[in-house]
């Protein structure tokens, strides 16, 4: 499996991620248009293979995690989490939590990757441990759980919500482009209330350590005291015009497939459990 980045998106993840110069709509529509004219359409995934090394085990873990938690904290059941959103709202954040925890080395590497040359995930590693030492592969850890616990609650408490709606008003539960649509819903808010430490996040991961042994980034107070000092507040929100688009997209399909797969894998089990009955 090879996880070279391509040129366009280090760059692109550069520019929204550190660099001064001011995020456009325009300036990043021609930056694709003119990095497809050099490399290519096919360019643009390049490197697909790393996010999804990454990708799969967390959603993996945060949908059955997800599932578990309402299980655990009473709100499994439409009727149940409308009765108590608070703990519907915390079991989607122990559920990124859990994930985040579990694959976040992962989550490091691909950043990693976005901003320099490597063979593949498994040079990133080995890179790390022998120039940094073990526990560089959670840096940034802190602040990517401060802005899981928004991000996955507000999403997955969002989601659910709508749906419970739906079924309310509708008398029948969503399905399909439906589903897309409350999910991109729940994308969109769940990366605007994380999306500042995003940012930290980043920035934490993807710092050199310099010959001393100290990084730029040391802390989560530290790089936002950084960051706002030489670069403003605005610097908090840089690139998440284009993180609307993509963010909604891809938690919108997660969510729904998500859905599709388990009435579907739940139909096949009901099937087979009454023809064992008839047997």
């Amino acid at each position: 499996m090879t996880g070279k980045y391509s040129y366009t998106k280090r760059i692109l993840y550069a520019i929204v991620f550190f660099s001064n110069t001011p995020y456009t709509w325009r300036g990043a529509v021609v930056f694709v248009q003119n990095s497809v004219s050099r490399e290519g359409w096919i360019a643009l995934w390049r490197g697909n293979s790393a996010t999804m090394a990454r990708i799969i085990p967390y959603a993996a873990i945060q949908f059955t995690a997800h599932e578990q938690w309402k299980r655990l904290l009473g709100v499994d059941t439409p009727h149940t989490a409308q009765e108590a959103p608070f703990r519907h709202l915390i079991a989607g954040s122990l559920a990124g939590v859990t994930s985040q925890s579990a694959t976040y080395p992962l989550d490091l590497a691909r950043a990693r990757m976005a901003v320099a040359d490597y063979r593949s995930l498994r040079a990133v590693f080995v890179r790390i441990l022998r120039e940094e030492g073990a526990v560089t592969l959670y840096r940034g850890y802190g602040a990517t759980v401060l802005g899981v616990i928004p991000y996955a609650g507000v999403s997955f408490f969002t989601y659910d919500s709508l749906k419970h709606w739906h079924l309310d008003y509708a008398g029948t539960a969503p399905h399909g482009f439906t589903n897309v649509l409350f999910g991109g819903i729940a994308g969109a808010l769940g990366q605007t209330s994380s999306y500042p430490l995003d940012i930290v996040r980043r920035r934490m991961q993807t710092a050199k350590r310099a010959p001393d042994g100290t990084y730029p980034y040391p802390a989560i107070l530290p790089t936002l005291a950084h960051i706002y000092r030489t670069e403003g507040w605005r610097a908090f929100v840089k690139g998440l015009s284009i993180n609307w688009i993509k963010g909604p997209i891809a938690v919108g399909i997660s969510f729904a497939t998500y859905d599709q797969i388990k009435t579907t894998l739940r139909e096949i089990a009901l099937t087979f459990s009454s023809l064992r009955e008839n047997l």
